[in-house]
C-alpha cells in the first residue's frame, strides 16, 4: 500500500506538472532551525536540536530534504510529491523516507496525503517501518487546526504502531526569523510512560528560511 500511494504520487506529477515549466517557476530555499525540544508526532528524538533543509519548487512539483541532530547520529528526511489547489481545496500527494546515522533508529517509508480548506488541515500516511526481524506497517492521521499563528493538532497512529498526541501552540516572527512555543502532549505509548500516564513538553523554537534564486 504504502509503495502504491508513492507511485500514484509520481503519476500525477508525471500528469499534472506542466512540462514546460520554466526557470523563472523554480523556487530553491534553504532553512535552518533549533527546538528546545525536538519530538516528532509526540515522540522524543533528542533536547537541543539543530536542523538545516533544503527545498525546491517548481509549479505543483515539490522536493526537498531536512536533516536533525538526534544525538546519536543524524536523521535525514527525503521527501517528494505534488502540491496543488482546486476549488480552495490544498491537496498534496508525495512520499518521504526518514533515514538515520548512527545507532539511534532505524528506516522508514510513508506515503503522503494531505488536504486543506481554510484553518484546517488533514494529513494522512501510510507507513513501513523497515527494522529486523520483520518490517512493521502503520498508519498516521494529524488534523491542525490554525489562525492569527495561534494553531493546534491532534495526532494518532495506528495499524503495528499505536498511541496519541496533541500539541498547542502559537507562532510569530521577530526581524525575519520565525519563533514557536507550544506544548505537546503525549499519551502513555508514546512517552514510554505507565499506562494511564501522560507527558507535556514544553517547546521553545526558532527558524530562519533563505532564498536561494
Amino acid at each position: 500500500m504504502t509503495r502504491a500511494i508513492t507511485a500514484a504520487a509520481a503519476f500525477l506529477v508525471v500528469v499534472l506538472v506542466p512540462g514546460g515549466v520554466s526557470a523563472q517557476d523554480v523556487e530553491v530555499t534553504a532553512n535552518v532551525g533549533w527546538v528546545s525540544e525536538y519530538l516528532y508526532r509526540g515522540i522524543a528524538q533528542n533536547t537541543s536540536s539543530a536542523s538545516a533543509g533544503l527545498d525546491m519548487t517548481a509549479g505543483a512539483l515539490y522536493l526537498g530534504s531536512w536533516a536533525a541532530d538526534v544525538g546519536e547520529g543524524s536523521e535525514v528526511d527525503v521527501y517528494g510529491g505534488l502540491g496543488l489547489e482546486l476549488a480552495g481545496i490544498a491537496l498534496s500527494a508525495g512520499g518521504t523516507g526518514y533515514l538515520y546515522t548512527g545507532e539511534f533508529d532505524d528506516t522508514y517509508v510513508e506515503g503522503n496525503l494531505g488536504a486543506g480548506y481554510g484553518p484546517i488541515t488533514v494529513d494522512f500516511a501510510l507507513g513501513q517501518y523497515l527494522t529486523e526481524p520483520e518490517t512493521l506497517d502503520y498508519t498516521f492521521v494529524q488534523v491542525t487546526a490554525s489562525a492569527r499563528g495561534a494553531y493546534a493538532a491532534f495526532g494518532t497512529f495506528g495499524g503495528d504502531f499505536s498511541g496519541q498526541f496533541g500539541e498547542i501552540g502559537y507562532g510569530f516572527a521577530v526581524s525575519e526569523v520565525d519563533c514557536t512555543v507550544g506544548w505537546v502532549f503525549s499519551d502513555s505509548e508514546l512517552a514510554l510512560l505507565p499506562s494511564g500516564k501522560s507527558n507535556a513538553t514544553l517547546v521553545l523554537g526558532v527558524s530562519k528560511t533563505f532564498a536561494l534564486n
